[in-house]
């Protein structure tokens, strides 16, 4: 094994101990903060039958302490996973949680951990799966988020640090309880692994998994839009084959729908159970719409989500709440608008050769043609276009020290600024935008934090010197106070994100 391999294998252990450890940490500060506080919001154990059971059992136990205990801790949307996982979806908005983590949690509650039921009770075993379940997957998350950092970056110290970052990132707690926080973010980073890696089934697989698990799954089909987006642009005009380029467009078009296929497919699950059989007055006002889509009336008409509607001044205390972390995307994203101008705003069309086929996954065609970019760009480029590539290079090294805010200079345009983060810098932009003008604002902390651009972001703002590494403290100060805020009253049933 060489020294790079060793290294790579090296941080992987370290990472996995250090997911683990984080975990239990989390775990460790629930317990502290539950044996200190009392709840505020005491109707979390309250569980009562089925609508589909006129009558349910009380289950008789050999630990009941053990399974009130983990019954108590489960708070928030937490009843919602695993009421569907126990009832399945009895009510209207229990619509508005996606079937991937409470189809788990049922099956896990029925195979793996069915022999403790008659020791903590069939309700405690449902939580106990989840917890188990969201658990595992954040250690796996923090795995894949380590081997794409390290693929994108092309930089094994840069991928570490932000690797070890997600490991204690700001929304920690939600990836610590029954939320689906971790199946999204093991399913969408891993997910664009494997597509980083042209194993392309696997990655639609992956990321139509991650909109089964959260809405914003389906903003991954962004990834293959914008391979679809460079494949056909080469295919038309460098290879000039039209031919070529039509099955590209097809091929793209058909993975994209592929990844939204589960999402539509549980809008149409709630049509047939909500809509169909019902004379129209008594129809919900979402089922005689054109296109009608149960998340999007939920989220509007009981959570009240839509565009601007969250702009109060009784809102204000919530938007101070997200500020670190939208302002942590602001930065990160005017960072590489900067110092890439012409990669940010030409979408990466205008990106060197060189740049190009550092990310051949996601600018070229084929295995093959990677293979022999090298030579093709020699050929397809004229030689007063790579005079004017190099000198363009050589003046993004010499601005770099000054026009940079985190002082980052070559390792950073090499790792973060490279043409490879460009997909994942755009994803964020978008998400960071839908979370400050259209959600409650507050949830932006846990929505943004498995967006990949913020960690390896962070990752070199910490190694810069002067102003930027007091920068880097600062975020690990906010992660720090967000872990230990966030596990003290999200546990204790108080209101945070």
């Amino acid at each position: 094994m060489n020294t790079s391999n060793f290294q790579k294998s090296n941080h992987i252990c370290i990472i996995l101990k250090t997911a683990v450890c984080s975990r239990l940490f989390l775990l460790a500060l629930i317990i502290f903060w539950r044996s200190l506080f009392e709840p505020y919001d005491t109707s979390a154990p309250l569980n009562p039958n089925c609508l589909s059971l006129e009558s349910q059992p009380a289950d008789t136990v050999l630990w009941p302490k053990i399974g009130a205990a983990i019954e108590g801790s489960i708070v928030w949307d937490a009843v919602y996973f695993v009421r569907i996982a126990q009832c399945g979806y009895e009510y209207e908005q229990s619509y508005a949680f996606l079937p991937l983590l409470p189809i788990c949690i049922s099956f896990l509650s029925r195979t793996v951990f069915a022999p403790l039921i008659p020791l903590i009770g069939h309700r405690a075993v449902l939580g106990l799966s989840g917890y188990v379940l969201n658990n595992i997957a954040f250690v796996l998350a923090a795995v894949y988020f380590y081997k794409l950092s390290v693929i994108i970056l092309k930089d094994k110290e840069a991928a570490f640090r932000a690797s070890i970052l997600f490991c204690f990132n700001p929304a920690s707690i939600f990836y610590s309880s029954i939320y689906s926080e971790s199946l999204y973010a093991l399913l969408s980073v891993g997910g664009v692994y494997h597509l980083i890696s042209s194993s392309n089934n696997v990655a639609v697989l992956w990321l139509a998994l991650s909109g089964s698990a959260r809405s914003n799954g389906v903003l991954n089909a962004g990834y293959f839009c914008f391979q679809t987006m460079h494949e056909a642009y080469e295919a038309i005009f460098l290879k000039k084959r039209a031919y070529l380029s039509v099955q590209v467009l097809l091929v793209g078009v058909l993975r994209c729908l592929c990844i939204f296929v589960p999402f539509v497919a549980f809008q149409a699950y709630g049509y047939y159970n909500i809509c169909l059989g019902h004379f129209p007055d008594e129809m919900s006002p979402w089922c005689k719409a054109r296109v009608p889509l149960v998340y999007n009336y939920l989220q509007s008409h009981y959570w009240g989500v839509g565009f601007l509607r969250y702009f109060q001044l009784k809102q204000l205390p919530n938007f101070l709440l997200a500020s670190p972390i939208l302002s942590l995307a602001l930065c990160s994203i005017i960072h590489y608008m900067r110092l890439q101008p012409e990669i940010f705003f030409s979408l990466g069309f205008r990106a060197s050769p060189e740049e190009k086929n550092s990310a051949a996954v996601l600018f070229s065609l084929g295995a093959d043609k990677r293979s022999n970019s090298d030579q093709f760009s020699k050929k397809s480029i004229p030689q007063t276009q790579e005079n004017h590539n190099l000198r363009r290079r050589k003046q993004l090294q010499g601005e770099e020290s000054a026009a940079s805010p985190t002082g980052c200079k070559s390792s950073a345009r090499l790792g973060y600024l490279s043409a490879f983060v460009l997909p994942f810098v755009l994803h964020l932009g978008f998400m960071a935008a839908t979370a400050f003008f259209v959600m409650h604002v507050q949830v932006s902390t846990r929505f943004l934090s498995a967006s990949p651009p913020l960690y390896w972001f962070a990752s070199y703002l910490m190694v810069s010197p002067g102003a930027g590494r007091r920068w880097g403290y600062l975020i690990w100060a906010y992660s720090a106070a967000y872990i230990l805020l966030g596990s003290l009253l999200f546990s204790n049933f108080y209101p945070f994100t």
